[in-house]
């Protein structure tokens, strides 16, 4: 790899091959900057390259969960579904990457071990574990949000004689739980999509639930190409209104009532229509369903009173139902068949709350002095999220300061964007930004455009380094917390605050001011010159 007299081999390097680090990749050529992307995967796709688990798909609809900025691109695929298994969106994720020849300049089966930032030289050193050590003007995280798979600590993992999987580093080849006896540990998005799925294969399944979690109908089903075609004239007019909503999201609106100005008919009417329709649309009844607790209460009395009537079993329907929360301020879950399927005489719910997890045996899970004995275990345990694939790569900025000494307390950026003292990386939907609270495609794109403008910007007016300002970061800080104060989220030990990993500062992640809002605010910088940033020679 030859490199310019100033040691410089890229004019970028980009960590991540999924949605962002594609998309990435491509503005950064169309812009006439060079760059390479390493993926630790052998093949693009990012979260949907890894979560093979059963059932796993998106909780977007695919008319939505696809990307906005290609007219050729969106009008040569087609959707299938309503929300799109994880097979779907990975055949569509190469189909782009053949299309626009992206997987030339994507090093696969490569993980970014370290990125260190050379000052004299206003370069970043980037090192792999296949040895690599490439030098780069900008470093670009495009490591996604959910994509550090989490397997506890449990004791005795390493003696278990079965078979034990995570739901987000699935086998490739799948796997066959046909006569078997499987526990899984866990009941968050993944838990909900794979149970029922195990539940048809296996002999017998017993799930361990620590938190019953809100579950919504998807109402899946098969696309009706009259609605695909139509939306192929519109997408790209669609993505723009989509940037100027709160969620990213345009199937439904978000109604601006507050719940108080509504009848008690037409609370239940609005709830009903919105539950019946299928997806995330419920939490749109209302204006201030995530703001105060009143509003809150009327959607999650509704929500258990429909999620009661599909168990059967009169042993689990507490269990089952959530009540120690909000609805919303943890991930909501999108189900098909969950509920029904602890109907079933094959399938256990053990109470982890009560009588924890304390250890893996050869032969099982024990919990208290019970064991129950499996022949394979599924850790449906999510993510360490935001920051934890982000902090899996050692970063180091100027002075020697490790980013994740720097975030010791929780994550500190600005815009989601950057973080002071680590000059020219950049974050794609990181902490501090919409995110996980939106249409990540669509904050994707909104994260990517900005930061080509940005870097279009500099190169055009001679400059080599842009960094973060430390009291812009402060403010920036401040008003993430701020604004998350005033909603419900907080109220929850939720993976949006890092309460699922251990030691993990308990701090609320993502922005939840919107994403049209938050637009508003990326375009105010850049307008204003990159405001908050300070940009060098």
């Amino acid at each position: 790899m030859a490199s310019s007299a100033n040691g410089q081999d890229f004019d970028a390097v980009i960590v991540g091959a999924g949605f962002a680090g594609m998309y990435m990749l491509h503005k950064l050529r169309q812009a006439g900057l060079s760059a390479r992307v390493f993926e630790a995967g052998d093949g693009v796709g990012g979260t949907w390259y890894w979560n093979r688990y059963p059932g796993a798909r998106c909780d977007v609809e695919s008319l939505e969960y696809q990307y906005g900025f290609s007219d050729e691109i969106q009008k040569g695929w087609t959707w299938s579904e309503r929300y799109s298994a994880q097979p779907e969106i990975l055949r569509y994720q190469n189909y782009v990457a053949d299309k626009l020849d992206l997987k030339r300049d994507i090093q696969f089966s490569t993980r970014v071990t370290s990125a260190t930032y050379d000052e004299p030289n206003a370069l970043w050193t980037i090192t792999t574990d296949k040895g690599n050590t490439v030098h780069a003007r900008f470093c670009i995280m495009a490591t996604g949000c959910l994509s550090a798979a989490r397997v506890p600590d449990f004791e005795g993992i390493d003696d278990f004689t079965g078979d034990w999987y995570h739901t987000g580093d699935w086998p490739h080849e799948g796997v066959d739980f046909t006569g078997k006896r499987v526990g899984v540990i866990g009941t968050g998005s993944s838990g909900v999509q794979s149970i029922p799925l195990i539940a048809a294969q296996a002999k017998h399944v017993t799930v361990f639930q620590r938190t019953a979690n809100f579950t919504l109908p998807a109402c899946n089903r098969p696309l009706d190409p009259a609605v695909a075609a139509a939306s192929k004239q519109t997408l790209l007019e669609d993505r723009k209104h989509a940037l100027t909503t709160a969620g990213g999201i345009i199937c439904f609106e978000y109604n601006e009532r507050l719940a108080e100005d509504f009848t008690e008919a037409e609370v239940e009417a609005e709830m009903k229509a919105r539950w019946e329709a299928g997806g995330f649309a419920f939490l749109g009844a209302f204006g201030d369903v995530m703001l105060t607790k009143s509003a809150n209460d009327k959607a999650a009395d509704f929500a258990r009173r429909e999620m009661r009537k599909h168990i059967k079993k009169p042993e689990v329907v507490d269990l089952l139902l959530p009540n120690d929360h909000p609805i919303g301020v943890k991930r909501l879950c999108l189900d098909t068949d969950y509920l029904e399927t602890f109907n079933a005489p094959h399938v256990e719910l053990v109470n982890a709350r009560a009588t924890p997890v304390s250890r893996i045996s050869a032969d099982g899970i024990v919990c208290g002095d019970k064991e129950y004995k499996v022949d394979a275990i599924v850790f449906a345990t999510g993510f360490d999220a935001m920051t934890g694939a982000i902090l899996g790569v050692n970063i180091t900025g100027r002075k020697g300061e490790k980013l994740k000494d720097k975030w010791a307390a929780g994550p500190r950026t600005y815009l989601g964007l950057g973080s002071a003292g680590f000059p020219n990386l950049f974050f794609i939907t990181g902490p501090g930004s919409p995110s996980v609270l939106s249409n990540m495609i669509v904050s994707i794109e909104q994260h990517v455009d900005w930061i080509t403008d940005c870097l279009s910007r500099l190169t055009k007016g001679n400059l080599r380094v842009i960094e973060v300002k430390p009291d812009a970061e402060d403010t920036w800080v401040a008003h993430v917390n701020e604004l998350a104060a005033t909603t419900l989220y907080p109220q929850a030990n939720s993976w949006y605050m890092g309460a699922n990993i251990p030691g993990k500062p308990q701090v609320f992640m993502p922005y939840p001011g919107g994403v049209g809002v938050y637009g508003e605010k990326l375009a105010e910088v850049a307008n204003a010159d990159y405001d908050g940033f300070a940009l060098g020679a």
